[in-house]
């Protein structure tokens, strides 16, 4: 199973390295130490731990004024299979995404909880929202 870095998840969950290492240090988050010392985030936990984040995510006065970009990296939460198609759920920050896909595609990619991986969205129309 892949593990994260402090600064890996800071990054998947949308958070500065500092908050990450309190909430690591704080117990919200189970951590380990790998043969250098440094404290890593098994990925099966950090993907419960960004659904955790994700869903208590909200409007507060700290997010920025901004008009997302198309690219939302974070880690896989969910994998569903069908016999022919497939879903998977990616936790990017606060944002949870849904594709539905092929499952020879998930295959290929390997996709699987705890990996991490961007979501990239394309559509013909945007919407931005200022809060």
């Amino acid at each position: 199973m892949q593990s994260y870095t402090i600064g890996q998840a800071a990054r998947l969950l949308g958070v500065s390295p500092d908050t990450a290492r309190r909430w690591a240090d704080a117990g919200r988050v189970a951590t380990h130490r790998d043969e250098a010392g440094r404290r890593l985030i098994d990925g099966r936990a950090l993907a419960a731990f960004s659904i955790e984040v994700g869903q208590s995510a909200g409007g507060d006065d700290e997010d920025p004024y901004t008009s997302a970009r198309n690219a939302f990296p974070g880690i896989v939460t969910a994998v569903k299979l069908g016999d022919v198609a497939a879903q998977v759920e990616i936790q990017a920050g606060p944002h949870r995404l849904v594709s539905l896909l092929t499952r020879e595609a998930v295959e290929e990619l390997g996709l699987e909880v705890g990996m991490q991986a961007t979501a990239r969205v394309k559509s013909t129309s945007v919407h931005i929202d200022r809060t």
